[in-house]
């Protein structure tokens, strides 16, 4: 039975599907303290949202949510969008990256509190974060699959042409304080950096 707090009009995805070439090895099934960067994305997603996919690639057996594939077309993120627009149900879909080991529930809420738009995505001094965004499926999708047709697939270039609202400045530092919530985990040096504030 789903919990009365969990939103059934915005649904959480998780995008399994990412090459990983500068880690070397698949970010989804990335561990740390004992939890995949899949399964602590899902859980996430899981304590907010009655809905939860896992789109593309081979998802860890610990990461809750239903699995459904990638659509045709080039690998890419753009392409796991489209896959998380297909797949869910709800009017609105956070759509979540596996390497986001910092992120909390409190900026994923002000995402959802945010005044609607096709796509409301957070931006910090390193530029935008669509692959921590929340995304109209209606108004989005159409796009999303035709620039996946046309092999436009840079995420930015989505943002710019559709509708989309920017919590970024001081209305990111009230749940970003420190600024690390957005923190990727790029490469193996990104990996140690984590590991050791963890472990502080």
């Amino acid at each position: 039975m789903p919990q009365p707090s969990r939103f059934a009009n915005v649904a959480g995805a998780v995008l399994t599907g990412g090459a990983s070439q500068r880690m070397g090895f698949d970010k989804a099934g990335l561990e740390l303290e004992g939890v995949t960067g899949a399964a602590r994305a899902a859980e996430l997603l899981g304590s907010l949202c009655e809905e939860v996919v896992l789109v593309g690639g081979e998802p860890p057996a610990g990461a809750p949510g239903r699995r459904v594939p990638d659509p045709p077309g080039p690998r890419c993120a753009l392409r796991g969008l489209v896959g998380a627009l297909e797949a869910c149900r709800a009017e609105r879909v956070l759509v979540l990256a596996t390497d986001l080991p910092l992120l909390g529930p409190e900026l994923l809420l002000l995402l959802i509190a945010w005044p609607e738009a096709d796509a409301v995505v957070p931006r910090d001094d390193r530029g935008a974060h669509p692959l921590c965004g929340l995304y109209a499926r209606e108004s989005v999708l159409p796009v999303a699959r035709r620039r996946l047709a046309e092999e436009r697939l840079a995420l930015h270039g989505l943002l710019e042409e559709i509708e989309t609202l920017y919590l970024e400045g001081e209305d990111l530092a009230v749940v970003d304080r420190e600024g690390i919530a957005l923190t990727n985990v790029n490469t193996p040096e990104d990996l140690e950096a984590v590991r050791e504030r963890l472990a502080r």
